[in-house]
């Protein structure tokens, strides 16, 4: 069974040791120095009211994965960016899915119309998962050929 929940500040302890598992272990991410609670909290503050933010546990309450979305500089008003990241080793088929459900319901809610991924050409696993979730490839990244961005419409 999968929990998937609005992240707080009590989370980001344990999203920031998830996250850094993944960065340590590379190629998924383009984020290369680790992070801590406190960056995690800014950055969920930063855009607060424009952001959501999930996260996945199972039913011992060990964090599985977390999403978020919000807007980016460089994209238009009405759409927000995608984030995904879910526990090395402990891939589970679920958690994406339901990560998704209720970020994509989140982001339909603040009003936006598209949500963009930038995902690394050679994330294979990212690139299913947003393939799986009916995003569509719309263009490489002039300033990172190694990035594939994909498109999800929300109306």
């Amino acid at each position: 069974m999968i929990h998937v929940r609005r992240a707080g500040a009590l989370d980001t302890g344990a999203m920031a040791d998830l996250l850094n598992a993944i960065i340590a272990k590379g190629g998924t991410t383009a984020m290369t120095k680790p992070v801590t609670r406190g960056d995690l909290l800014a950055w969920m503050k930063f855009h607060a009211g424009r952001n959501a933010w999930f996260v996945a546990e199972d039913v011992d309450g060990t964090l599985l994965g977390f999403q978020w979305v919000e807007p980016k500089e460089g994209l238009p008003p009405e759409a927000c960016d995608i984030a995904t990241f879910t526990r090395v080793g402990r891939t589970r088929l679920g958690t994406g899915t339901a990560l998704f459900e209720a970020t994509r319901k989140a982001a339909k809610d603040l009003g936006y119309a598209w949500i963009n991924a930038t995902i690394r050409a050679e994330n294979e696993g990212g690139l299913a998962y947003y393939q799986s979730r009916s995003f569509e490839t719309y263009r490489k990244p002039d300033t990172d050929p190694d990035r594939i961005t994909k498109r999800y419409n929300l109306r």
